[in-house]
């Protein structure tokens, strides 16, 4: 008998996992076998294990499409690996690619780009895309490279392969690094033990500090690292005794507290809007196809450009092209030919129950769900306030005080009737005198003047621009909410209420006065929209095709818009704002910071 098929009892130092730990994570929900990568991104930073072993998050960069287009051409062509101790007429040695085996004693399963066998023994090579450590003899592995490879070196083990070395194949350099198996095995079974506790846990790890490795992680805009700090600092609550506990050395070459802005400025991606009753959405390839009636081509777009589709009336989208954009998250929102947004198409929604279950258990305690509501409402009163004193012709002193007495006091509410009154009596205020911010000449004047609010249906153009652009803004923000790991449709000021996403207006209250109510101004102001561009039937007012195009231009120019962050101080566009607060939000439903920072222009 070989000596593969002789059982054997485990090393000393190769334990099976406690029973307790494996129970853990089938509580948790979580597979209970656990691949070499994510050992790897365990070393790296275990936040981004949680992200994406527990949570189920992923996102690509330039790195990880470069990686996966390399391993989809080694991938496709697996070429097999004979079973350890096999007979063969040629002893020649053998080299297998993309082999996939699992350790049942372990746990653990693992995909290897390259062993090399030769009869019972066998080497794994793992190719990394980067330069190895330099080390004090030469090259060496790092870290979580060599707790990969001794989940790989432990699965050929445990499938009869006789592995004393294991090899790691840096690109940038060219060169291989060895590495001797039983040196890395303590490393490496310690690594799987503590990534399998805090997989159980359920409690995601604290982001790096001023880790050079953030700025090329592919997560680094959803894990927001540099800004959770921040937020923690500048929470109120923390007084200067307890804020050196979250103090941390800077690296030599950044100011001391400057935050990184390592996600991009703008998003290079633009919604799709189509206007127009009859037309249809098709693909062709990876490309978009916009046709009117008469199967003419009105408009292409490619796939890779398009963040997200908005069909407004009668326009029909073939099931080739949802299938295409679900599979690249990609949301479909459809709105009537008037503007009312009233659904959305989209895949399946992120894995992190986590969050969603504090979200239901935080919006019943009715301290949490005040706190959240005093915060978005006083800032939505600041962000009113501000516009008026920056656009109105003659800003209204009386109302300016009032308003920041409003803003102080809804910081103090009781209960979230309070706040209602108190939102209610300043938005009756900004509407007052929202007309002097509309600056258009003399012959215009009588169709954009503006004296209140109205709404369903809107009686006047101005309002129904408002209304337009209000039902933009919750789009946007339900898709923000729902792609962040939220249920938009449950909020902690607005009350769910069927086919309302509450959260989404949450979220929407301290953007209204920035994003819709400017984008209108903007539209009117400039002559985007024009008098002509309204239909009137009864008190009811319309927006013309015509008119919605000005608006939707208008508001794209000021989500796209460039704005600087008040408490992070690097500028990005208000439509990377609208995540930013949303994941800010996020950590503070799941206990990582104590303080909701919002979002107030200056």
């Amino acid at each position: 008998m070989s000596e593969s098929a002789q059982p054997q009892p485990p090393p000393a130092t190769e334990p099976q996992k406690p029973r307790s730990a494996r129970m853990a994570l089938e509580q948790a929900g979580l597979p209970d076998y656990l691949p070499a990568r994510m050992v790897n991104e365990f070393v790296y930073c275990p936040r981004l294990f949680f992200y994406e072993w527990v949570e189920g998050v992923f996102a690509h960069s330039a790195d990880t499409l470069e990686g996966a287009s390399r391993h989809d051409r080694v991938d496709a062509k697996p070429e097999p690996l004979p079973e350890a101790g096999e007979p063969r007429d040629d002893d020649a040695p053998v080299k297998a690619r993309s082999v996939s085996l699992s350790s049942e004693r372990h746990r653990l399963t693992a995909t290897i780009d390259l062993v090399e066998a030769s009869g019972s023994s066998a080497t794994p090579v793992d190719y990394k895309k980067g330069r190895p450590k330099e080390g004090a003899e030469g090259p060496e592995a790092w870290p979580a490279d060599r707790v990969q490879l001794g989940v790989q070196a432990l699965v050929l083990r445990d499938n009869g392969y006789d592995c004393t070395e294991a090899i790691v194949y840096y690109s940038a350099t060219k060169q291989r690094v060895r590495i001797a198996v039983d040196d890395i095995l303590a490393e490496t079974l310690a690594a799987v033990e503590a990534a399998r506790a805090v997989a159980a846990k359920g409690v995601i790890p604290p982001p790096l500090v001023d880790s050079p490795k953030c700025p090329r992680c592919s997560l680094v805009g959803i894990c927001l690292p540099d800004e959770t700090h921040v937020a923690e600092r500048n929470d109120p609550l923390v007084d200067s005794r307890q804020l050196a506990l979250f103090e941390s050395p800077v690296s030599e070459n950044r100011a001391d507290g400057e935050v990184r802005r390592l996600v991009p400025a703008r998003d290079d991606r633009r919604p799709l809007y189509v206007i127009g009753q009859g037309m249809s959405v098709g693909k062709s390839g990876e490309v978009l196809q916009v046709r009117d009636r008469e199967r003419r081509l009105v408009q292409e777009a490619r796939l890779m450009d398009v963040s997200q589709v908005n069909l407004f009336g009668n326009v029909g989208v073939t099931t080739q092209a949802i299938q295409t954009l679900c599979g690249a998250e990609k949301t479909i929102a459809y709105y009537s030919t008037g503007g009312w947004f009233y659904g959305l198409t989209q895949g399946l929604a992120l894995k992190n129950v986590f969050l969603r279950a504090e979200q239901f258990r935080k919006s019943s305690d009715p301290l949490f769900a005040r706190a959240v509501a005093r915060r978005l409402v006083a800032a939505k009163i600041r962000n009113q306030r501000t516009l008026l004193q920056r656009n109105h012709v003659e800003p209204p002193r009386i109302a300016l005080r009032r308003m920041k007495a409003l803003a102080q006091s809804a910081e103090a509410a009781e209960s979230l009737e309070t706040l209602l009154g108190l939102e209610g009596t300043a938005a009756r205020l900004y509407f007052e005198h929202f007309g002097g911010m509309i600056k258009v000449d003399d012959e215009a004047w009588p169709a954009f003047s503006f004296e209140h609010r109205n709404r369903r249906p809107p009686k006047d153009p101005t309002n129904a621009l408002l209304s337009l652009a209000y039902a933009l803004l919750a789009k946007d923000l339900t898709i923000v909410s729902a792609s962040v790991g939220f249920d938009p449709y449950w909020g902690f000021y607005h009350q769910p209420r069927f086919g309302r996403p509450a959260l989404a207006l949450d979220l929407m209250e301290m953007f209204r006065p920035l994003i819709a109510d400017s984008a209108v101004l903007s539209a009117i102001n400039t002559r985007m929209v024009t008098e002509g561009d309204f239909i009137r039937v009864g008190q009811a007012v319309s927006l013309t095709a015509a008119g919605r195009k000005g608006l939707l231009r208008a508001y794209e120019q000021r989500a796209d818009g460039l704005v600087t962050h008040p408490l992070f101080d690097y500028r990005v566009s208000y439509r990377r704002v609208l995540e930013i607060q949303t994941r800010l939000l996020a950590r503070f439903v799941m206990g990582e910071v104590d303080y909701l920072p919002t979002f107030e222009t200056r």
